[in-house]
């Protein structure tokens, strides 16, 4: 043995997945450059070009018609092209992009949960405010905002992808 001593922190991070720097990072001053969809945007800063995921949210997927198109709509009215914002970074996530919360006027993810254009994503909650992303999704339920429009409830964004992922698995059969 080494006898080398990590950080509990740094422990913790790698255990998680997570890459340090991302998860250690100050929040940082930067452009938006695009939108993809309700909770995923591209961000310049400098030269680098970034690509942020909301954190603490998972918007309606594209696919979600007509909701996945109204959040990516949202999105794109508070945060227009070339729009200066506050990048909060949380970790990275498995495709590379940095999740974080978005700070323009206002702190956006939120903004968006207390709209009805996403929801709180419970098993990611752990890194912001749980209290008040639940909280402004009550409101958002009660004053039938956005998804909770929908009788009967929207498939939560998770559970969508979840099904596609089951419908393209072979069963096996030639």
């Amino acid at each position: 043995m080494l006898g080398l001593r990590l950080p509990l922190s740094l422990l913790i991070a790698l255990g998680l997945g997570l890459q340090w720097a991302a998860w250690a990072a100050p929040a940082f001053q930067a452009t938006v450059l695009s939108i993809g969809d309700g909770d995923t945007l591209r961000v310049s800063n400098g030269q680098q070009r970034i690509t942020i995921r909301l954190a603490c949210i998972d918007a309606p997927e594209m696919a979600q018609s007509p909701h996945g198109q109204q959040a990516r709509q949202a999105l794109q009215m508070r945060l227009a092209v070339g729009r200066p914002v506050t990048i909060q970074p949380q970790s990275i996530d498995r495709y590379g992009r940095t999740v974080a919360e978005v700070i323009s006027d206002t702190n956006v993810n939120l903004a968006l949960v207390e709209d009805g254009l996403a929801f709180a994503y419970l098993r990611y909650l752990g890194t912001c405010d749980a209290a008040a992303y639940l909280e402004a999704e009550q409101r958002a339920r009660r004053h039938r905002f956005g998804v909770w429009r929908v009788p009967g409830g929207l498939t939560r964004p998770w559970d969508f992808r979840r099904g596609r992922r089951s419908a393209r698995i072979p069963d096996g059969t030639i």
